[in-house]
């Protein structure tokens, strides 16, 4: 993994590709790598989230393509990480793919949740409330998870 000055001076497709693997949204990715160099991890996370406010049509559900199911057995890498909370009871895996389905039928896309910390009945919960929303309101929450699971990973990115 590079630091930050190892991402500043990459080729801009090197850098781009990098970020893709943070967040699936290549105009998101195209923004912050257009915004080098950043002088310090905060420059960088702003530029990210500015770039994530004001992203392009398309970018949110790139993004939400670029996510596995929370629960979903057989992820690795990040995700895996960021999901260790959930643990491998096969009651709650169950009852996650339930809130999965549930979710995905009446929404049309995975459920998102900045999962990294949070355990499996927390997950459900957030789950169970979200289903109350709007589709308008539920793509605002998910796209705003979306902006704290980027974070997380540009600070794995470039930790030193």
């Amino acid at each position: 993994m590079p630091d930050l000055a190892q991402l500043n001076a990459l080729p801009a497709a090197d850098a781009t590709g990098l970020l893709l693997g943070c967040c699936a949204a290549p105009g998101w990715a195209r923004r912050v790598v257009a915004g080098r160099p950043y002088h310090t991890l905060g420059e960088l996370l702003a530029a990210a989230d500015e770039a994530w406010a004001s992203r392009a049509p398309g970018d949110l559900a790139a993004a939400m393509a670029g996510h596995p199911r929370i629960g979903e057995r057989g992820v690795s890498g990040r995700p895996r990480q960021e999901q260790a909370g959930i643990g491998s009871d096969a009651q709650v895996l169950a009852a996650l793919r339930a809130a999965n389905e549930a979710y995905e039928a009446r929404f049309g896309h995975v459920f998102l949740i900045c999962a990294s910390g949070r355990g499996p009945a927390s997950i459900l919960a957030e789950l169970n409330q979200r289903m109350a929303n709007d589709p308008d309101t539920e793509l605002k929450v998910a796209a705003a998870e979306i902006g704290k699971i980027n974070a997380i990973r540009l600070r794995a990115l470039v930790a030193p």
